[in-house]
């Protein structure tokens, strides 16, 4: 797009419906407290969460082709449509039970729905010249439920129980399926290209894109140790709380994007890139031995400095050497890759905790996010 004015009014809508769907979706950081409490060990809240990440995985296809060819509205709605029904489901829930396994399945696709569809009409509404920053901006409408919601948890399970967490956020998904009926596309549903999109797979395969899928995915694996077991750290150790250490986390991101989110665009993406990943992989080692409230906020704030660049600068290079009549696709698999990672992630880490603690299980995965930084930094080199 031509010009270069970021907050247009389908950017500060599409951002503010992301923002509700992500409080509705951030509050279920909560939900691993809730299996441990109906009987649920650390391996089989992993196996859980990965199941919600199988089934976003499997609808991610689909959805690219369908954004490519038909625009990004339908699977707007439709995607806050199954995320309302998946919501009253955890109201029903009481004990572990194949609704617990259903519940969370209609939760992935809502997710899978929703979280690329919403970016990718971001990316559409950015201009090229602002990428990296517009996207940056955008992202703290992503980051921020994080904070909001471990916060807002915490205070609704110190005074009442889950299933009032589970209306809040069903309140929360209901404002954002609002704001999403005002989002339109362009009249063509997509920017203007003279190559056809060619398919999912022809993206997936794609020369230049196939390092950085290599790289979210094991940015994504590194997430789900934070993700998926940050509660039942905090409720094993003692150690801190889980709004306080998301609320840093999220606190340093959102101030990276807001005040430095061009950084990327002037200096270069990989000069900030891997200092980014470094931040994250540090802040990981300091979680291995965390002993205190404040050790556990300093690790937040390191890990979400690496979040706060590394995720809209990944996102940015898939846009720049992405079809633009394959944005759709490209969006499907790149934030399909973050669902991988909780797949992978989740029963994998949790082994980990039940083999050798949680100290072992961030140290593992620091040293995955360094050992990845730096195969990409020469697969990527060589590549260009």
């Amino acid at each position: 797009m031509s010009d270069a004015r970021l907050f247009t009014r389908p950017f500060v809508l599409c951002s503010l419906a992301n923002l509700l769907q992500g409080i509705a979706f951030n509050l279920f950081l909560h939900f691993p407290g809730f299996l441990k409490q109906v009987g649920a060990d650390e391996a089989e809240i992993g196996w859980i969460f990965s199941l919600t990440a199988l089934a976003s995985i499997g609808v991610r296809p689909a959805v690219g082709r369908i954004m490519d060819l038909h625009g990004r509205r339908g699977i707007i709605l439709l995607g806050n449509g199954i995320n309302l029904v998946a919501i009253l489901g955890y109201l029903s829930l009481t004990e572990l039970g194949p609704s617990v396994y259903l519940v969370r399945i209609l939760h992935g696709l809502a997710e899978a729905l929703l979280f690329t569809s919403l970016f990718t009409y971001a990316a559409d509404q950015v201009p090229r010249r602002r990428l990296t920053q517009g996207l940056s901006i955008f992202g703290v409408s992503g980051m921020l439920p994080m904070s909001l919601s471990g916060v807002l948890g915490d205070a609704i399970l110190t005074r009442s129980g889950y299933p009032l967490l589970f209306l809040v956020a069903l309140g929360f998904s209901i404002g954002a399926l609002l704001v999403s009926l005002t989002l339109y596309d362009a009249p063509d549903g997509r920017s203007e290209e003279d190559e056809p999109p060619r398919g999912f797979f022809a993206a997936m395969g794609q020369g230049d894109l196939v390092p950085l899928w290599w790289m979210a995915t094991i940015f994504s694996i590194a997430l789900a140790a934070m993700f998926t077991f940050m509660k039942t750290y905090v409720m094993e150790t003692g150690a801190g709380t889980v709004g306080g250490f998301f609320t840093a986390y999220t606190a340093i991101a959102i101030v990276l994007r807001v005040f430095l989110g061009w950084l990327p665009d002037h200096l270069g993406p990989k000069r900030v890139l891997f200092p980014a990943f470094a931040a994250q992989a540090c802040g990981f080692l300091l979680l291995a031995q965390a002993g205190s409230a404040t050790e556990v906020a300093v690790a937040g704030m390191l890990c979400g400095a690496g979040h706060g660049y590394a995720f809209p600068i990944l996102f940015g290079m898939v846009v720049s050497r992405a079809r633009d009549s394959e944005r759709g696709s490209a969006m499907a698999i790149y934030t399909g890759l973050f669902d991988v990672g909780i797949l992978v992630g989740g029963p994998s880490l949790g082994m980990v905790i039940e083999t050798f603690g949680y100290s072992a299980m961030f140290a593992s995965a620091g040293g995955l996010v360094a050992f990845g930084a730096l195969a990409f930094a020469l697969w990527d080199r060589r590549r260009s």
